[in-house]
C-alpha cells in the first residue's frame, strides 16, 4: 500500500502511543493526558498513514517565519529504513519554508540518522531540562 502524508490531520493520543512505543521514541507514554496535550499544543504535525494506520509523526512548534523545533520524529518499526522518517522531516520543511531554520535535540540512539538527512551538528545550545 501506498503511504501517504497529511499535514495537521486529527490524531488521537493512543495512536500517537502506538507510533511511540514501536518506534523506541523516549516519550511519556503512560500518561495519555500528557501526550494528548503534546498533540494539541503543537501547531505543525505531519503524519504518515498505511491505510487507516498511523505509522510515523513529525510532530513541531513553530511561527513558521523564523524558528521551528521538531519535538518528535517517530515511525513504526515495522516502516524504519524506508524513508518515511526523511519524508517527514522534507515534508516540515516545506510547510514551513526556507527562511525557518529547523531545530531539534536528538537522543543518543539517533545522532547518526540525522547528519545523514540533512541536519548540522550545532555545539551553540543550552537547556533547562525538564523535572518531570
Amino acid at each position: 500500500m501506498k503511504i501517504q502524508f497529511r499535514i495537521n490531520a486529527s490524531l488521537r493520543a493512543e495512536d500517537v502511543i502506538e507510533v511511540f512505543k514501536s518506534s523506541g521514541i523516549n516519550r511519556p507514554i503512560e500518561d495519555l493526558t500528557r501526550i494528548d496535550q503534546m498533540l494539541k499544543n503543537s501547531n505543525l504535525i505531519i503524519s504518515a498513514w498505511d491505510g487507516i494506520e498511523l505509522i510515523g509523526i513529525a510532530r513541531s512548534v513553530t511561527d513558521y517565519n523564523y524558528c521551528c523545533y521538531l519535538s518528535d520524529l517517530a515511525v513504526k518499526v515495522e516502516h524504519q529504513k524506508s524513508g518515511i522518517g526523511k519524508t517527514l522531516i522534507e515534508l516540515t520543511q516545506q510547510t514551513i519554508g526556507d527562511q525557518t531554520m529547523l531545530l531539534l535535540l536528538s537522543a543518543e540512539p539517533a545522532m547518526e540518522y540525522y547528519p545523514k538527512v540533512g541536519f548540522e551538528k550545532v555545539e551553540n545550545g543550552f537547556i533547562i531540562k525538564r523535572k518531570i
